[in-house]
């Protein structure tokens, strides 16, 4: 095999390996998860219920980057790490069915629903 074939081939190669691991996230199950854990969790503390259609999609983008909760005191990843579920999971049915989840997925998941449920998204969505 000629050097010149070499490298578009292996370049080829690497592009479809890291397509074939690339994550797709699943709306369905990020509005499974955000309307069963955080709009419980929420409607309980005095924020009150916050609907995916509150915020535009940037505005969205903008707070799942900066990745803090509560007015800065937590981030938003601990709400949906493996150890957050087990904590919750004898009370809340999606944080137990989603317990094997890895974090970064499921966090994928809900930011897709964000998105498709914000104000300017595909489908502007409630949580009641």
């Amino acid at each position: 095999m000629k050097l010149r074939y070499v490298l578009p081939i292996l370049t080829a190669t690497t592009l479809f390996a890291s397509a074939a691991q690339a994550y797709d996230a699943d709306w369905k199950r990020g509005r499974i998860y955000y309307r069963s854990v955080c709009t419980s969790c929420h409607v309980a503390s005095p924020i009150g219920q916050i609907n995916p259609s509150s915020k535009t999609k940037a505005e969205w983008a903008t707070y799942m980057k900066a990745d803090k909760h509560a007015k800065g005191k937590d981030a938003v990843k601990q709400y949906v790490s493996k150890a957050y579920r087990a904590s919750i999971k004898s009370a809340n049915k999606a944080a137990e069915k989603f317990a094997d989840v890895p974090d970064q997925e499921l966090l994928e998941d809900i930011t897709i629903f964000l998105q498709r449920g914000a104000k300017d998204g595909e489908s502007p969505a409630s949580c009641s």
